[in-house]
């Protein structure tokens, strides 16, 4: 329960830890107040500014006459068979996202939404199908993690992956922004090197992000090896910048000792998935630093695509692997009730078995154990 009502009150989430001492000495509260507060907001995970024991009864009563600070709402929790738990989560403007918690033996895995609905129009990702309803706010990013977080009192998120709804750079400013708090001593202070963020291959947005003050991983989504493929399975983002125009963008970029950017490939049977393709991937990523996820495509049954045999799937994954690629294949996961890559949607799901629960983001899956060119 929150002490405050939301309508009138400054969401002390919103803030920075500089604006947050900004907004403490407007109300007349010490400057050392703002740190206190974060400490509790990121570092205790709470939601209610009555829980900020270290506050005086007087402080924290003139902090809940001006400040609101809540998490988002949960509207469904559903856990799939292998563990994965599937958040349907509420925006205060009634909007809906998803989150995905990924547990495994040594990590656990976030995958959270950068926008509701998606700008882009990926002919075979299911999220495509919502269109973009709006950006989300720093602050509903980062209450993705806070809110999980909370529901999952004993095991620490300890990587975070912006794999789900919405292309993360097409909201880079409040991305950045959500980033630095998750990164940061004073907010959650999860390393940048378990931080993934995915992107459809935004060009201008791509050099910025690399050349921002988060140093996070950046995942590319390639998926086709020609134009005239890409254009068919993600013609807005190919119209803009071709495979020739990112791929030159990438090769001038001067990345980070150690450091290395991560091609999706999305198999879609008899469309990018021939050993011809493989040839071309091989050839196309020559001179990056890279490594190569293959993704075989998860169905669901507006979609006229197929996923490809397991034998094709081999093929393509032997064929990178003897070039000397590091290559992963990724292992769905919810994929019986449409929680795998590309089958996000926002919506409560009437239609799958309710005996089972939702699973795995829309861009992130488990990998499965390959023999590839280890790093």
């Amino acid at each position: 329960m929150v002490c405050c009502k939301a309508m009138t009150k400054q969401n002390i989430l919103a803030l920075s830890l500089t604006e947050m001492e900004v907004f403490v000495e407007t109300l007349r509260l010490k400057k050392y107040r703002a740190k206190q507060i974060f400490s509790w907001i990121y570092k205790k995970g709470v939601n209610n500014i009555d829980e900020m024991t270290d506050l005086s009864k007087e402080d924290r009563a003139t902090l809940c006459e001006n400040a609101t600070l809540s998490h988002l709402q949960i509207i469904t929790r559903q856990k799939s068979t292998d563990g994965t738990e599937k958040f349907l989560l509420g925006l205060s403007d009634g909007n809906q996202i998803e989150s995905v918690l990924i547990p495994e033996p040594k990590r656990l895995t976030l995958c959270i939404s950068t926008q509701a609905g998606c700008t882009l129009d990926c002919t075979f990702c299911r999220t495509a199908e919502e269109k973009l309803k709006r950006n989300l706010k720093a602050e509903e990013i980062i209450g993705q993690v806070l809110t999980i977080q909370k529901e999952t009192p004993d095991c620490r998120i300890s990587n975070i992956v912006l794999m789900g709804m919405g292309e993360p750079l097409a909201n880079l400013s409040a991305v950045t922004e959500a980033l630095q708090r998750i990164t940061s001593p004073g907010g959650l202070e999860i390393s940048p090197r378990r931080i993934t963020v995915s992107t459809a291959g935004l060009v201008p947005q791509i050099e910025a992000f690399l050349n921002g003050p988060v140093p996070a991983n950046l995942s590319i989504s390639l998926n086709a090896t020609t134009d005239t493929v890409r254009n068919q399975i993600m013609p807005k983002v190919n119209r803009l910048y071709p495979i020739h125009t990112l791929l030159r963008a990438l090769k001038k970029i001067t990345l980070p000792k150690r450091r290395r950017v991560t091609f999706e490939y999305v198999l879609l049977r008899d469309i990018n998935d021939s050993i011809e393709d493989a040839r071309r991937l091989v050839r196309l990523t020559h001179g990056i630093r890279c490594k190569i996820n293959l993704i075989p495509f998860n169905e669901f049954s507006s979609s006229p695509y197929r996923r490809p045999t397991d034998e094709q799937i081999k093929q393509f994954q032997t064929l990178l692997h003897d070039a000397g690629l590091t290559t992963t294949l990724r292992k769905s996961r919810g994929r019986d009730i449409l929680a795998a890559c590309g089958q996000l949607q926002g919506t409560t799901s009437t239609h799958i078995n309710r005996n089972l629960n939702m699973a795995a983001p829309m861009g992130y899956q488990s990998p499965e154990p390959i023999a590839a060119q280890t790093d």
